[in-house]
């Protein structure tokens, strides 16, 4: 055995490093979990189960529980080493507690405690301490099972021995404090997501996660044999995809391991996942630039060798061998160097070449093996790079008519007054009489008016050449000012505010689903940035005397008339936005004193992706499946 790998093996109380304390930790928590509000709060169970990954990663455990309590209370057990117990040298203290209260204390350094590691530079399990209330740590080791309490980061027990234990393994109990946290309670669905995708990400390894605060107890077990493969297969649930099985290549150079998983689906948009050592980067970084750079090289060249690409072709660019791709890219580095506090992006130069070598080497001979996939592959990119010419023309013919035209903002558009984006509104109204209203209503000063007429196009089955010809969407990108594709500048937005405001009925929805999914596939940076709106125009007037109520839903109408009694009210139900005169939209919908607006957020761009694949794909089965098991849920439902 080297002496790398006996370091390795050994994991006792002098490898746990010491670098500095905890005092800043409870002071400025959002530097240490990004922030206060909920999502802070759900950092605190992902730093304690990014340990217990570690030690899965290290090789030492197969199974990890995670279980909210009744008073949102947090445990994390997993059957791993146990954090060692031995008197750390430095500092005379148990290595346990040393971890739990030194901020970069861990064996996650060079000591030798792990070849490869997640977490937050190590500082996870000491400030998820630092901002309990109540820490409670139980370690299996060396035939005893050992305990620990901690309050907001300081030891109230001595380390000690409370009983026997065959096994091995560590089990914290956490309660986030409330003098910290904006809110205290965790939502399940956000922690089941992030529980699928380490199961994922690490195959075979069991993540059983228990929610205590339903009546029914509720249990959930992530186990995925085939790691990557099965997370591509769910990112593709709801598509038609063009080969059956994922492409998967992997393999390991200088302690680097590297892991991809694609397939093709016959939509025109790429879906790339990447990760290192666990962490989502989600801006990319080293390893996603050398598997491009090696996909597009190599289609490339299979294309050209095999006669598929003719002579007269141009090659494919990567965007255009990407469309229709579901990609997850996951390595595993020694030493990972992330730009960025919030580790998004991965910066190890190495990395690059060592993902391309074993990329370019592996998809090669997969490309020779199924030479049908490859087909498939290349003619996709051919299509697509077709298309793409075709959007080109038509965007520098968009551009050339602004250029030429003094007037460059859509007829339809009735625009504020005001200069400053940040103070600009612009609503997004369903038909010609409901635009009337809203023009004569808003205020014009910082409010800006854009008709749509009819349904616009379903962008989710159509390449941009034909979306850039759709004259409403047309209206939209001039109106929004900040292009649109390669052109795209989030700077250039004319509004900071954009409102989706329809009907509230069938008609209404579907309008507002194909908005929302143009400008998640197209514009998500204005998402992304918070700009996106939709508005909540009342479904009734209720009334009484000379007394008007506005209500949004059958509880708050049903509620009122239980309060002032169901005689002489009388109730109008709004069925779209027209029949609403301009002071009453005004009041109800557009005032920003007194109006609702739902902001769309994106939490979950997994699940969203999934979703407008849904609801707004070819396939029909699962748009059905989605009806059935949602209808229930219904409140409105015009026909």
């Amino acid at each position: 055995m080297d002496q790398q790998q006996q370091q390795l093996n050994e994991y006792s109380a002098d490898q746990i490093q010491v670098l500095e304390g905890l005092e800043a930790v409870r002071r400025r928590p959002g530097m240490y979990i990004g922030s206060t509000s909920a999502r802070g709060l759900h950092h605190l169970v992902y730093e304690v189960v990014d340990n217990s990954i570690d030690e899965a990663l290290a090789g030492y455990c197969s199974r990890i529980e995670v279980i909210i309590h009744k008073d949102n209370s947090v445990t994390v057990e997993d059957d791993g080493r146990g954090i060692p117990v031995g008197i750390q040298s430095k500092v005379g203290k148990p290595a346990v507690e040393v971890v739990l209260t030194m901020l970069h204390a861990g064996g996650k350094f060079g000591g030798g405690g792990y070849k490869v590691s997640g977490g937050l530079h190590g500082v996870g399990v000491s400030v998820v301490n630092a901002l309990s209330s109540e820490l409670e740590v139980e370690i299996k080791l060396d035939g005893n099972l050992y305990y620990q309490k901690y309050s907001r980061g300081i030891p109230v027990t001595e380390l000690k021995i409370i009983g026997k234990s065959k096994s091995t393994g560590t089990k914290i109990t956490f309660k986030p404090d409330e003098e910290i946290f904006e809110e205290l309670v965790f939502s399940l669905e956000t922690i089941s997501q992030r529980m699928r995708e380490l199961a994922y990400l690490n195959k075979g390894i069991k993540i059983i996660l228990r929610d205590e605060r339903k009546e029914t107890e509720n249990e959930q077990v992530f186990q995925y044999e085939g790691g990557i493969q099965d997370f591509v297969k769910h990112l593709n649930r709801n598509k038609q995809v063009l080969h059956a099985k994922p492409i998967y290549l992997s393999g390991e150079k200088e302690y680097v391991s590297v892991e991809i998983a694609m397939q093709y689906n016959d939509s025109y948009s790429e879906t790339m996942l990447s990760y290192a050592n666990n962490i989502h980067t989600t801006e990319g970084g080293t390893h996603e630039v050398g598997f491009k750079t090696a996909l597009t090289r190599i289609i490339n060249d299979y294309g050209r060798t095999h006669n598929i690409l003719k002579n007269n072709d141009p090659n494919l660019i990567g965007e255009d061998i990407r469309e229709g791709a579901t990609i997850v890219i996951s390595v595993k580095v020694p030493e990972p160097q992330f730009e960025g506090q919030t580790k998004t992006k991965l910066g190890n130069s190495e990395v690059r070449g060592i993902v391309d070598s074993i990329f370019s080497e592996a998809l090669s001979t997969y490309l020779e093996e199924n030479p049908s996939v490859a087909k498939k592959i290349i003619e996709k990119g051919v299509t697509a790079s077709r298309a793409r010419e075709a959007a080109r023309k038509a965007r520098e013919l968009t551009r050339r008519k602004s250029a030429l035209e003094t007037m460059s903002l859509p007829g339809k558009l009735a625009d504020c007054s005001e200069k400053d984006p940040s103070l600009c509104e612009l609503y997004l109204v369903e038909g010609d009489s409901a635009g009337g209203s809203a023009k004569q209503g808003r205020d014009r000063r910082f409010q800006a008016i854009l008709p749509l007429r009819g349904k616009i196009l379903n962008v989710e089955k159509a390449r941009m050449d034909k979306i850039l010809a759709n004259e409403e969407i047309r209206a939209m990108i001039t109106a929004l000012g900040c292009g649109i594709g390669e052109d795209f500048d989030i700077s250039k937005a004319r509004y900071h505010k954009i409102v989706i405001m329809t009907d509230a009925d069938v008609d209404g929805s579907h309008i507002r689903t194909l908005l929302m999914t143009f400008f998640y596939r197209h514009m998500r940076e204005l998402i992304e940035a918070g700009y996106l709106y939709v508005a909540q125009p009342p479904l009734y007037r209720a009334r009484k005397g000379k007394h008007d109520s506005y209500l949004y839903s059958d509880e708050e109408l049903e509620q009122l008339l239980k309060r002032i009694g169901y005689d002489n009210v009388n109730i109008q139900r709004y069925k779209g936005l027209g029949e609403m005169n301009p002071e009453q939209l005004w009041e109800t919908t557009m005032d920003p004193d007194t109006r609702t607006m739902l902001q769309v957020t994106l939490e979950d761009a997994l699940e969203a992706d999934a979703t407008f694949s849904m609801l707004m794909g070819d396939r029909v089965e699962p748009r059905k499946d989605f009806i059935q098991e949602n209808a229930r849920y219904v409140r409105n439902l015009d026909i």
